[in-house]
């Protein structure tokens, strides 16, 4: 059986449980003004004088209260537009609250938006050694540790490059490899990370393990349910700024998908999912050949994409597929259950793990995974079908710039 960061036992809670609390919130609320019409140049305040300065209100957070201990993976998640990351801007002090209370202990590091405290007029070594000033360590310990944070974001040949011939990518790199190296108590981390390649992802998800291992403190907002369930001790979910569920990793991640794709009452159906009263999937993960739950996986290694299912009414002839997309979105594999003999029919009320294993010759990049449930009853038809519920990291020690690397056999016969 897989084990999750919260079936790791009794002696991590323990120790969390008697831990002083690092960020306490009571009650916090944040709204923001939305100006009906805008002058961006003092000419055209000059000739509108009198114009309406009439504004809407937007409500991003709403009696907000929550505690996180030192030491814990704290996660963050919700549909865009929740208030996740304005959440995450209170506690880094960008933003101040309106009303309630919000208590941070201990030294913050934020790497919470793309580009932010970067100068793109400065080169990357200056870049380093201004942030790291500003997140607490001092001029020598700055340039001691600069080494170290250029090996980190992979940019030794870059270093005196101005930022704005940076690619986004660079440009996360080298803010998430300040950051980790400030020794903060607190570590901000947005959805950010998304954006980087696959192999920096995958120093990013080991640098998580090393911190947390530690007693960092990391509050840690995604819409990778895989990535929760990994690290995080606890979650929190958050729809239209108010707090609807917080408990173990596993849990908010099925109650993300029910909100995400409608199966709540009064959910709205987003573009990207649609499902049917008759089953649902709930939850999606890989999983190594002992049983693992993973989200890296090295080439030419067994892997299984598993898919846990339920259903509402019966559904005689189910079939059970998992969309792989790489990182441009290109569909690179489909497992499929078609392939095999037909199920016997799932009965109202049962509930089942689906597992595709097959042999991992994917080129190395981040894919998403997007499970579905559909049938024919005669026709083809979709039941339940979730975009990007999970993901996977596939390593390889080179790329040949395929979609896949299929194994070969070579033979030369010299003429």
């Amino acid at each position: 059986m897989s084990v999750t960061t919260s079936q790791l036992g009794k002696t991590r809670q323990q120790l969390l449980d008697a831990a002083p609390l690092t960020v306490e919130a009571r009650g916090v609320d944040k709204a923001f003004r939305l100006p009906h019409q805008r002058y961006s140049t003092l000419k055209e305040r000059a000739l509108h004088p009198f114009a309406s300065s009439t504004y809407d209100k937007l409500q991003a957070l709403s009696d907000v209260s929550f505690e996180i201990r030192n030491g814990e993976f704290y996660g963050v998640v919700g549909r865009n537009g929740s208030g996740k990351s304005t959440l995450l801007k209170c506690i880094a002090g960008i933003y101040t609250i309106d009303s309630g209370t919000l208590e941070v202990a201990g030294r913050l590091s934020p790497f919470i938006e793309l580009g932010v405290g970067f100068n793109p007029d400065l080169t990357a070594r200056d870049n380093v050694l201004v942030n790291a000033i500003m997140l607490g360590l001092s001029r020598r310990e700055a340039k001691r540790r600069f080494d170290s944070i250029i090996a980190f974001a992979e940019l030794e040949d870059f270093i005196d490059h101005k930022l704005k011939n940076y690619s986004s990518g660079m440009s996360i790199r080298l803010g998430f490899s300040v950051a980790i190296q400030v020794d903060a108590d607190i570590l901000l981390v947005d959805e950010v990370l998304a954006v980087g390649d696959a192999s920096f992802q995958r120093k990013c998800y080991d640098e998580f393990g090393r911190m947390r291992d530690e007693g960092k403190t990391i509050v840690f907002v995604t819409h990778d349910m895989s990535a929760v369930e990994r690290f995080c001790d606890r979650a929190m979910l958050i729809e239209k700024g108010r707090i609807m569920e917080i408990g173990e990793p596993d849990d908010i991640s099925r109650l993300y998908t029910e909100v995400n794709f409608g199966h709540l009452p009064g959910g709205d159906v987003p573009e990207g999912g649609r499902g049917s009263a008759e089953a649902r999937v709930r939850s999606a993960w890989t999983e190594d050949e002992h049983g693992e739950r993973i989200l890296n996986a090295a080439q030419g290694e067994t892997a299984r994409l598993c898919v846990e299912v339920e259903f509402d009414a019966p559904v005689e002839q189910p079939v059970f597929s998992v969309t792989l997309r790489n990182d441009v979105r290109h569909v690179i594999f489909v497992a499929t259950s078609a392939r095999h003999p037909p199920l016997d029919p799932f009965r109202a009320g049962e509930r089942a793990v689906i597992r595709l294993t097959f042999e991992n010759w994917l080129a190395p990049s981040r894919y998403t995974l997007s499970p579905a449930i559909s049938t024919w009853d005669p026709d083809f038809r979709v039941i339940d079908q979730r975009e990007d519920l999970a993901s996977l990291i596939v390593e390889a020690p080179r790329h040949t710039g395929g979609a896949a690397d299929l194994p070969t056999v070579l033979e030369v016969e010299r003429l």
